[in-house]
């Protein structure tokens, strides 16, 4: 759990921006601790007031609202009473359980969380010193209410995310809250998944009805180097109002896709030869492009092609979902990228062009990447098996920094032989 605290000088504002939530179907107040009705009942000026009578017994004291917010884990779905249990532990813990305090819980975010307001002045006017209670009482509380509710600590959240506890679900706009959704799958797929540009991202991420957009270039977004995500229907079609990428749980800025795009360049290297192989296959004869889709899918990957309004073929892209590596066409080569591809695509009106290349002319020496994967991949019953499994993606990446590091040096000792 993670546990995040702001101090204020305004209770009203603290409560109107809960309040707004809940108004736009975002959030509930699911507790209203130390008030003289049950939270169903509460006015808005019922909520208020219980708290602004307890400032006004101290107006020497100008920061006096405390605004927390509780992160749990993607995968911690816990029941309401739970959370309201959870809360008033947390706030014992923190001092500030004999206070009146309102706790909702929000629904627009990837994460189960909720967010708690109170104020500092007690009844008899004295206040509750706000000094490293971020650093001391909350860290304190924090990790009680771990142990007791066996709760993921704060410290292990990011590792427990890696892992995809179940499929992800394509976004139904309307029918689902969006910004949750985006946020679920956007997490999932950047972690998983070896892309080395934005449209590498959005050849995954379109097959669950979402965009990563960074505006037209003449835009102020795209000098400003900012970045949305958007909902679409099934034919492509942008929905409703785009989520900033800052805004979103783990924030997938361009900026720290920019930094995944460097590290997948290695990662996926040695996917290709793979991925060329499967590709070599399908095209050991004559093929319409629908085919080619069809029989590269049964080998799991899906292929992508970009047309212009025309039907002209310009572009496509192979989105291997066994190794999760994205390639386009020409980064695998000449005779892979569209240009190559449409000579040998046949359909019903044009004979059936010329092979694009010879098989001697590919290498056909097995990788040692792709045999690992295959060994990591068989089902046993020990738990090293289990190991490999969940930290592949880490030894990956830590390997991957490495050679990127190692490059580094070579090209600092060749400018000092200059």
């Amino acid at each position: 759990m993670v546990a995040k605290i702001k101090t204020g000088r305004s209770i009203s504002g603290a409560i109107n921006y809960n309040e707004h939530k809940v108004k736009l179907g975002k959030a509930e107040l699911i507790s209203a601790q130390g008030y003289l009705k049950d939270p169903a009942n509460l006015m808005f000026n019922d909520k208020l007031q219980r708290l602004t009578d307890l400032t006004n017994r101290n107006e020497r004291t100008q920061v006096n609202t405390l605004h927390v917010s509780l992160n749990f884990a993607v995968n911690e779905n816990l029941e309401k009473d739970a959370l309201q249990q959870i809360a008033d532990d947390y706030m014992d813990g923190l001092g500030f359980g004999k206070q009146p305090y309102l706790v909702y819980q929000h629904h627009d975010a990837g994460h189960p969380h909720l967010h708690i307001v109170t104020t500092n002045i007690e009844p008899d006017g004295k206040r509750i010193s706000f000094h490293l209670l971020a650093n001391r009482a909350s860290e304190t509380a924090r990790k009680q209410v771990e142990l007791t509710y066996n709760l993921v600590k704060a410290e292990d959240q990011g590792k427990q995310q890696t892992v995809i506890n179940k499929p992800l679900q394509q976004v139904n706009y309307g029918k689902s809250e969006i910004k949750r959704s985006i946020t679920n799958v956007v997490n999932e797929v950047v972690k998983a998944y070896k892309f080395t540009s934005i449209p590498e991202l959005n050849a995954v991420l379109n097959q669950y009805n979402i965009s990563a957009d960074r505006g037209s270039k003449d835009s102020r977004m795209y000098e400003k180097n900012g970045l949305v995500y958007w909902a679409l229907d099934a034919k492509g079609n942008k929905l409703g109002v785009p989520i900033k990428a800052s805004s979103i749980y783990g924030k997938p800025t361009l900026k720290a896709l920019e930094d995944r795009f460097r590290l997948n360049e290695v990662l996926r290297k040695p996917l290709k030869e793979q991925v060329k192989s499967k590709i070599d296959k399908a095209l050991s004869s004559p093929i319409s492009k629908t085919a080619f889709q069809k029989q590269l899918k049964e080998d799991g990957i899906q292929v992508i092609f970009r047309q212009n309004e025309e039907g002209r073929l310009y572009g496509i892209t192979f989105v291997d979902h066994g190794s999760k590596a994205v390639f386009n066409g020409s980064d695998l080569g000449k005779p892979y990228s569209a240009a190559s591809l449409i000579n040998w695509f046949k359909n019903d009106e044009i004979n059936q062009g010329q092979p694009l290349f010879k098989k001697d002319n590919i290498d056909n020496q097995p990788q040692q990447f792709t045999d690992n994967i295959s060994a990591s991949n068989a089902t046993g019953n020990n738990g090293n098996s289990l190991l490999n499994i969940l930290f592949k993606e880490e030894q990956q990446d830590m390997a991957a920094i490495g050679r990127l590091q190692q490059n580094k040096r070579k090209k600092k000792r060749k400018g000092h032989s200059l």
